[in-house]
């Protein structure tokens, strides 16, 4: 894996998670730029297979390294031992962004079946719910992280006038494969859970599936487009999808 060295941000902190995680903090608001360094020092971190750290996960502002309480070969200093591993990483160059991640199409139907919320989201942009769509599907997104929900993938490049806030009253249920969007970042819905996201399609994809070898069709640092499909292009894929289940 290359390396590249070029300036990146101090961490804010190494912080424990409990008693098996320490949480590298570099970031306290959301910044598109910090959240790549973060996946970029995951990806350094994991290439390394340090073996008493089971499991690194990139976060909006951090990186979380979860560490094996039962191995032989833990640290009696976890946490200082993190912080020391990452300084490393850091000080010796973080593999390039653009080599992380995969290029994942979502199609996604816009019937006001499954946009609850689009026209709201229309007269709050000030754009007609056709504009709104197209540019929705015009972007590109990156996976920030991944979570609230497993599966669940929070995802940045929301076209500015899209910008809307989260609802002010939750719904108990939104159904699984619901796309949506608030503040400067959309979610795609990997089972119906409760949420307070502005609903603006919805996905035939099967999100998650603990069966799966992968089950989470999203990784942090992947690159998504939505591509506009027809209700009855919906259908057939959902259905298609029933069959390979």
């Amino acid at each position: 894996m290359a390396l590249r060295r070029q300036s990146t941000p101090k961490p804010l902190g190494v912080f424990p998670l409990g008693d098996t995680a320490a949480f590298v903090e570099f970031a306290e608001e959301l910044d598109l730029a910090v959240n790549a360094v973060g996946q970029r020092l995951a990806a350094a971190v994991r290439s390394r297979g340090v073996s008493w750290i089971r499991d690194v996960l990139p976060t909006l502002g951090g990186v979380a390294l979860h560490f094996d309480p039962d191995h032989a070969e833990l640290p009696a200093a976890p946490l200082q031992a993190a912080a020391a591993l990452v300084e490393q990483c850091l000080a010796e160059g973080l593999p390039p962004g653009d080599e992380l991640g995969r290029s994942i199409d979502v199609p996604v139907c816009y019937d006001p079946e499954f946009a609850p919320d689009l026209a709201e989201i229309a007269e709050h942009a000030k754009l007609s719910r056709e504009e709104v769509v197209r540019r929705h599907a015009a972007r590109e997104y990156r996976v920030l992280m991944v979570g609230f929900a497993p599966g669940l993938p929070y995802l940045g490049g929301l076209d500015p006038k899209l910008e809307v806030p989260r609802r002010a009253t939750p719904r108990q249920e939104v159904p699984a494969g619901s796309v949506a969007i608030a503040n400067k970042q959309a979610v795609v819905y990997p089972y119906a859970i409760s949420g307070g996201w502005n609903v603006i399609g919805r996905t035939p994809l099967t999100l998650f599936d603990a069966a799966r070898r992968s089950p989470s069709l999203f990784a942090p640092g992947d690159r998504v487009r939505f591509m506009p499909v027809s209700r009855g292009e919906f259908e057939r894929l959902r259905s298609a999808a029933g069959r390979r289940s």
